[in-house]
């Protein structure tokens, strides 16, 4: 029972870790993409309409291309864990001697005294499923990925990627001078990078000042850049 326990909180772990890692990659690029071309827009225009034509068309191509990529991401490791799952059944069947040694060294690793080790591989190995799953896990390094965790991928950074995009583009819906709107749009911009940051930061165990200050950073050089080369052309 306690194993079970065990594996079912191991496995709700790594599922959050998945979600908070989608969030991140959907929010950093929304945040990010559409404000530096939002800024580029408003380095060449002096109203606001083309600014969030184009910002909300490229929120909706970015968001399917950031949640397409985050699926077959997904689906890519499925297949991986698949293939390698299919690969130690074949071994411990084919060459059950060097799977059974493989063991031994993994005990061994953990300091396991050797006169324990003989026993505690002859106990995995008599049941074919814990053998597998305790290479998979403890050789390999892989864990179980979650049945819908492509979809539930997809749709996570697809979904982060679009909060993140409106937000800059907000100011450009309610002001109508692209100047104006570009000002507020920096500071709400800049704001929301500053929080997201620091958030990130708390889940990822970085610094969160330091993280907060680096997304912030970065952020503002790329819209920085987008309207300086806009203002070039023009």
């Amino acid at each position: 029972m306690n194993h079970l326990e065990n594996s079912t909180h191991s496995e709700h772990h790594f599922t959050a870790s998945d979600a908070i890692r989608d969030i991140v990659i959907g929010m950093s690029d929304g945040l990010t993409v559409p404000f530096a071309l939002a800024a580029g827009l408003s380095g060449s225009v002096s109203g606001t309409n083309i600014v969030v034509i184009a910002g909300l068309a490229e929120i909706a191509a970015g968001s399917i291309a950031m949640g397409l990529g985050g699926y077959l991401a997904a689906r890519t490791d499925r297949e991986h864990y698949l293939n390698e799952l299919e690969r130690e059944k074949r071994e411990i069947i084919e060459v059950p001697e060097r799977e059974r040694e493989e063991v031994a060294e993994i005990l061994r690793g953990w300091g396991l005294q050797e006169q324990n080790v003989e026993q505690a591989v002859n106990e995995i190995s008599a049941d074919p499923n814990l053998w597998v799953a305790f290479m998979m896990r403890l050789e390999l390094g892989l864990e179980k990925p979650e049945p819908k965790r492509a979809r539930n991928s997809s749709l996570t950074i697809g979904l982060s990627y679009i909060v993140g995009g409106v937000i800059p583009l907000i100011p450009y819906m309610l002001i109508h001078r692209a100047v104006s709107a570009l000002l507020v749009s920096v500071v709400a911009t800049l704001m929301a990078l500053f929080i997201f940051g620091y958030v990130k930061g708390k889940f990822t165990g970085s610094k969160p000042l330091k993280s907060a200050i680096q997304t912030s950073l970065v952020g503002g050089v790329a819209a920085g850049i987008a309207f300086l080369v806009a203002k070039i052309i023009s």
